[in-house]
């Protein structure tokens, strides 16, 4: 018996990286997982290297999180093809890193819309379910970068945002059987890291090296470390947490 069996899990941002290392560990303890991305044929080709469990399924689904008309009807495929819906993780995410000076309208507009006015309309297309239900689980995706990071002026606003957004649900959706909280992770082994040691000029090993030696747990994190936690909020042994967030970090926020 799995901790999701029964249940759909949907991912945004899930065809790599964290999404999809989350995305797999749903389908590992028994959901049925929807994996929602910019790109279906991607979203549709992870979707199908998921280690789906007997009577669960996965499907990969196209939408533009920033965009309404997209969002809604995502969810609505999402339940049609899978037969509800009970999880969904809030992870899709872009970066346009920049100093202010040389930060463009649209570098900013770009990373609100994907991580907060994205987060804003999958909840609210999925909280209708959920609350039809008196039943649901969000968990949001924030960063360490929430705490201030140079060159990310935007990212970091956004980051932040999702906390004081999952602050919000928590008060609103409580009373309706619906936890939100979020996970905001430190330094994550992806392709997105590996690509911003590239931009660096650095070797990605030595990269991730020095990332390691700047937090207590003296490693990076990787993808499963954040499924971990989110899986464990998502869970039913999580029903007493709700509007809180969790660094998962290694303990570099805790600035020793």
């Amino acid at each position: 018996m799995g901790r999701f069996d029964g249940r759909v899990a949907v991912i945004t941002g899930a065809a790599r990286g964290i999404g999809f290392g989350t995305a797999t560990r749903f389908a590992e303890e028994g959901a049925s997982v929807a994996i929602v991305d910019l790109d279906e044929a991607a979203a549709a080709e992870a979707a199908a290297k998921l280690p789906v469990v007997e009577g669960a399924r996965a499907i990969g689904v196209g939408a533009n999180v920033s965009d309404s008309a997209s969002v809604d009807a995502a969810v609505e495929r999402v339940v049609a093809e899978l037969g509800g819906i009970h999880v969904l993780v809030n992870n899709a995410g872009i970066t346009r890193d920049n100093l202010l000076f040389k930060m463009t309208e649209d570098d900013w507009d770009l990373v609100m819309g994907v991580h907060l006015k994205g987060a804003f309309l999958m909840a609210k297309a999925a909280q209708k379910h959920f609350v039809e239900q008196k039943y649901g689980k969000i968990v949001n995706i924030s960063s360490i970068s929430a705490l201030g990071n140079r060159g990310q002026a935007n990212y970091s606003a956004a980051k932040m945002g999702i906390q004081g957004f999952t602050r919000t649900l928590g008060i609103e959706l409580g009373p309706f059987g619906i936890n939100t909280n979020a996970v905001a992770p430190g330094f994550i082994a992806t392709e997105m890291t590996d690509a911003t040691a590239a931009r660096l000029k650095m070797d990605v090993e030595e990269f991730r090296r020095l990332n390691a030696e700047a937090n207590p747990v003296r490693r990076v994190g990787f993808p499963e470390d954040i499924a971990a936690a989110v899986t464990f909020l998502a869970s039913d042994e999580a029903s007493y947490i709700t509007g809180q967030t969790i660094y998962v970090d290694g303990g570099i926020s805790l600035g020793t």
